[in-house]
Parts: C-alpha cells; sequence; structure tokens
C-alpha cells in the first residue's frame, strides 16, 4: 500500500480509505473486512453522522472495539451537517449542532477523537465565524485533529477559510470516470465546449494549489446514484478499453478504474464503499498501477470525454 500526505498536515494515511458502510452485512462480518483491509495496509475509515441514522457510527465502534486495534493505528473519519428531522431534511452548520454532532459521533464510535472531520454539504445560512468558533472548541478540547469539507467550491472554501483559524486539509468530492467534471473543466479551457462551464470554481486546481487532499467518492458511479459502471452495457466502448488495459497490467477492471483516479498529480486518496474483499484487494492493487499518459487519455476519452 502507498501512503499519502494529508493535506501536508504530518498524517500519512492510505493512498485508498474504506466507506462508512462496513458493517452493513452485520458486525461479525464487517469485522472480517476490517481485519482484511488493515492487512490490505488501508489505515483510513471514513463515516458520517447521518449514515443509516447514526447506526454505521455505532456499528464501526463496535467493529474496531471488536478487532482490538490500537487508537492511533487507524485514522478516523466523521463528517457532520445534513440533518434529517421527521418530515424534512436540511444543513445545518451552526456551533451548536456541528459541536454536538461530534460528541455524539465519539460516544456512537466509543473514542476520544476524530482524526478528521468534515463538513458533509455547503449550507446556504453557513455562518464562516460559527464554524471556526466550532473548530476552535473541537481542537481545544481535543476532539478533533483536522478539518475539511466535501462536495464545497474553492469560494465557498475560501470564504469559511477567512474565520477558521485551522487549515482545511480535505475535500471530499465526487469523481469518476464518467463523472469528471472537475477533471473536464481544465480540459476544454478557452472553449465553448459543455464541459468549459466552471461549476465549482477549478476547485481540483484550487485543492492542489492549497495542499488539500482530494478524497473521490463513488469512483465507479455514474451520474448521481445511478449505478456502476463497470461491465455496464451502457458504456461498451470505456469498458472495453478499460478491459484491455487491464489484461496488459494483469489486474481486474476494478484496479484499473482506480489506478486512473490515483495517476492523476493531485495525489487524490479515493474512498471505496466495497464490503467486497477480492474487490477491495483490486482497489489497493490499484496503487502499484502507474498507468502511461497514452493510457490514461484513452480511458478517458472512452469514457465519452474528448481533446479540444
Amino acid at each position: 500500500m502507498k501512503y499519502i500526505d494529508l493535506g501536508k498536515s504530518g498524517v500519512k494515511a492510505s493512498a485508498i480509505a474504506l466507506g462508512g458502510g462496513i458493517a452493513r452485512n452485520g458486525v461479525d462480518e464487517g469485522v472480517k473486512v476490517f481485519m482484511y483491509a488493515r492487512e490490505q495496509g488501508i489505515n483510513m475509515f471514513d463515516n458520517a453522522d447521518v449514515y443509516r441514522g447514526g447506526e454505521t457510527e455505532i456499528d464501526f465502534g463496535k467493529i474496531i472495539k471488536k478487532a482490538a486495534v490500537p487508537r492511533d493505528s487507524i485514522i478516523i473519519q466523521s463528517k457532520c451537517v445534513i440533518r434529517r428531522g421527521d418530515a424534512s431534511t436540511f444543513y445545518d452548520s451552526s456551533y451548536e449542532h456541528i459541536v454536538w454532532s461530534v460528541e455524539k459521533s465519539l460516544k456512537h464510535i466509543q473514542i476520544d477523537y476524530l482524526d478528521s472531520l468534515l463538513l458533509h454539504r455547503p449550507d446556504a445560512l453557513m455562518e464562516p465565524e460559527e464554524i471556526g468558533r466550532a473548530f476552535e472548541k473541537l481542537e481545544k478540547d481535543g476532539k478533533v485533529r483536522h478539518f475539511g469539507v466535501s462536495n464545497h467550491n474553492s469560494t465557498q472554501m475560501e470564504l469559511m477559510q477567512k474565520s477558521i483559524p485551522q487549515k482545511l486539509i480535505l475535500n471530499q468530492l465526487q469523481l469518476s470516470l464518467v463523472h469528471a467534471g472537475i477533471i473536464n473543466v481544465g480540459m476544454e479551457a478557452n472553449t465553448i465546449l459543455p464541459n468549459s462551464v466552471d461549476r465549482d470554481g477549478h476547485i481540483l486546481d484550487y485543492c492542489r494549489l492549497h495542499d488539500i487532499t482530494v478524497q473521490p467518492w463513488s469512483p465507479f458511479q455514474y451520474g448521481f446514484f445511478d449505478g456502476v459502471f463497470l461491465e455496464n452495457k451502457k458504456f461498451p466502448e470505456l469498458n472495453k478499453t478499460i478491459d484491455a488495459i487491464a489484461k496488459k497490467h494483469e489486474v481486474s477492471n476494478t484496479a484499473i478504474a482506480i489506478a486512473w483516479i490515483l495517476r492523476h498529480p493531485a495525489k487524490m486518496q479515493p474512498v471505496t464503499g466495497t464490503m467486497n474483499t477480492q474487490r477491495l484487494a483490486d482497489c489497493v492493487k490499484a496503487a502499484e498501477i502507474n498507468l502511461s499518459r497514452e493510457d490514461w487519455y484513452a480511458i478517458y476519452m472512452a469514457a465519452g470525454n474528448i481533446l479540444p
């Protein structure tokens, strides 16, 4: 397993992170997946307070307790801001909610601190000073060591950073071969092509300029949550190209899909949600593959992207 420095914070994390659905097939099965991930060198685990209404964090806590691993041997991340009431969903980045959410996550996971906390979604009612006050308290109390965001654009991060004393070191963004807008916008710059429209403030370049680690989520999905593109009849040319390159490297198509993301010089950290140990092994194998420029662009264009 390769390891990266999260946002140049000094935290050495596995190039692949494992997502929060680790116990969806039960705690005992979750322990097996967790221990297998550790054997493969994965040391970072992503959660969120909203996943399964908090049950994901509770089950993850049971898993790490049953696995009896030293706390300092794993990096635990969670997210907050999304709230689900009886009749509606809304976002809350207030001081009170952030602090309350972290305390709840710590109780659920049965730990004393989070290695990193992300704000899950942009909140239209965000007050940077409130966020800064919450982060300051959480850091001072030893409950959160590092901070970041998820699904935020560059201006939102800049606005937030103005009132936050801690450096934001992470941004979790949706990215896959067929959901590559944060890459497309740079590739089609200075054209009138559809993907030249900047929707996120050149967020990928912004993160690279400010030493912020991008964590791609749903690396096998197309659309928002429409399904997986691998072995999908909707993407014949893409799968044909991936399969050919996979054969050349003697790996699976899963490994090539992740290797394509890892080949980008931004040193991104894909978050996979798979609970299948073989697919997890394939994801880990991707960290050993260095795609050539020719192969990287061949896959990019097979996904329906163009070179102007």
